[in-house]
């Protein structure tokens, strides 16, 4: 494999210049002209005062600009750091001062989220004929580069912030080598060729859409027909039109293609280019499985991983198709183990908790040297915090030992959306849980107001939807006079699971009081 991920696109800009790399609704990017684009956007970065080492926030949606920002900056050594445009303004800021990026770039040519946050930061629109419009945010005198590691592939080619347990985002460092491997690994178990087509779908913010999506098709001359958000009726006219061959989505985007097929009353979707759909980032059940498989005559294939993992670590096989919620077999070259509470090894067909060692495990947490000591230990084995059993060597994931929640394939942890809720001045404490509905999870908060409080759900709603990105929205809040504690003071969340079920034949959709 090349050094760097920037080095795949040269190969095919000289092999096949005039093949399509990169196509949006306003336009197409041949792998020569990706290739210009890249070097031009390199040689801008550079005149704007970034260098190696620096920190440089992306703030955006799956747009051709996107590609190439994030390309030249990995080519000179200098650290994207990822964000969604669609996080809430204080998320945003938040990373902005972790990461002490040196500038920030905003595509607001495709996303109204971008410009936005682009107009908060004071940021400047400039427009350029290889990639449109973006904004420059100004340069920050103060940042310091990091120090470059000797041997290249170990350098830091993406750093994406994920929610953190204690309610502040944690920077993943991925190196070249974490994102080369999973591309060229992912690409080769669904057996992408120059000729497929992958549908961009999924935020390229994000670890799958970055390296499966992206870099694995870039690395083998493919094509990625990219789309900032999610639209059913969009998503169908491209399978339809566009040739597409792969589609990799979570599984609440494949239940809202089952809910648009519903209403315009199609019982089943025939697509002759595309041959492979899969689905990650959250629990896949069989219902969901069944109803797709039946829509699209196609099997969905399902997958697990951890955004420290690059992301994937297993992988159902295109040659070996299930029919039941497994993950799939475990990547090549990657190494697993399954343990009790004691560090123990369990036996054969039993459920434990999930480590990983191998070349996609990440460098660590940017600035949180504690934190990385927490999940990785000193033999590079990464502790994932879910629970999972083998059968026939293949991985069923259980359940999960923390209190994460995977939402639209997100994570959101329930110490960020509580933190929120509890800088409310009305709020007393609160809690948030997890739970199930129609293929995906939904944020319920519990809220203990202070006394003699009036405020209502609805302003509540409103407090975390200006503070937090859509999909940490609580789906719903309810008001309760009392948390239950446990005799050291913490929430027993397992009490609160027990009310929600007790309250689901009073349920409205704003929420009400458990008093």
């Amino acid at each position: 494999m090349p050094d760097r991920i920037s080095d795949i696109v040269r190969p095919w800009a000289e092999r096949s210049p005039n093949s399509a790399a990169l196509v949006e609704a306003d336009g197409t990017w041949t792998y020569s002209e990706l290739d210009s684009a890249v070097a031009k956007a390199r040689a801008s970065l550079r005149e704007w005062g970034v260098r190696p080492g620096d920190r440089v926030m992306l703030v955006c949606e799956n747009c051709r600009a996107f590609v190439a920002f994030f390309l030249a900056l990995a080519s000179f050594d200098a650290w994207p750091v990822l964000v969604n445009a669609r996080l809430a303004p204080p998320e945003v800021d938040q990373i902005l001062e972790l990461c002490g990026a040196r500038r920030a770039i905003y595509t607001v040519g495709v996303s109204p989220p971008a410009l936005r946050h682009a107009q908060r930061h004071g940021a400047q629109i400039q427009e350029a004929p290889e990639w449109g419009q973006i904004a420059i945010g100004t340069l920050r005198e103060d940042a310091q580069p990091e120090p470059l590691e000797d041997n290249v592939t170990d350098r830091v080619a993406a750093l994406i912030y994920t929610s953190g347990t204690t309610g502040i985002p944690k920077g993943v460092m991925l190196s070249h080598r974490n994102l080369l491997f999973m591309a060229a690994l992912s690409a080769q178990i669904r057996s992408v060729t120059h000729e497929d087509c992958l549908l961009g779908i999924l935020p390229l913010s994000h670890a799958v859409g970055l390296s499966v999506v992206l870099l694995g098709t870039l690395i083998c001359g493919g094509r990625v027909s990219l789309m900032p958000r999610f639209d059913p009726a969009a998503i169908l006219k491209a399978l339809e039109k566009g040739r597409v061959s792969i589609v990799l989505g979570t599984p609440a985007m494949f239940t809202l293609l089952l809910e648009y097929a519903h209403r315009k009353r199609l019982q089943s979707l025939s697509f002759p280019s595309l041959r492979v759909i899969s689905s990650s980032g959250a629990p896949l059940s069989l219902v969901l499985k069944t109803k797709v498989e039946a829509l699209f005559g196609l099997v969905l294939h399902n997958g697990y991983g951890v955004t420290e993992c690059s992301p994937t670590i297993a992988l159902t096989r295109l040659e070996t198709p299930r029919n039941d919620a497994s993950v799939g077999r475990v990547f090549p070259a990657v190494q697993i183990k399954l343990v009790d509470r004691e560090g123990r090894e369990v036996e054969k067909g039993e459920v434990g908790e999930l480590w990983v060692r191998g070349p996609n495990v990440m460098k660590g947490y940017y600035r949180a040297p504690e934190e990385t000591a927490e999940t990785v230990d000193p033999e590079g084995w990464l502790n994932t915090r879910d629970l999972a059993r083998m059968e026939d060597d293949h991985l069923f994931i259980a359940g999960r030992t923390k209190d994460l929640i995977v939402r639209f394939g997100f994570n959101v942890y329930p110490a960020e959306v509580e933190a929120v809720l509890n800088a409310h001045p009305a709020v007393a404490r609160s809690a948030v849980i997890g739970q199930m509905a129609d293929g995906d999870e939904e944020v319920v908060a519990f809220v203990q107001l202070r006394p003699d409080s009036a405020v209502d759900t609805q302003e509540l709603a409103k407090h975390a939807a200006r503070n937090l990105a859509p999909y940490k929205h609580p789906s719903r809040i309810f008001l309760v006079s009392e948390l239950p504690l446990t005799p050291t003071g913490k929430v027993r969340k397992d009490a609160l699971s027990q009310m929600l079920g007790e309250a689901q034949t009073a349920r409205n959709g704003a929420g009400t009081s458990l008093a």
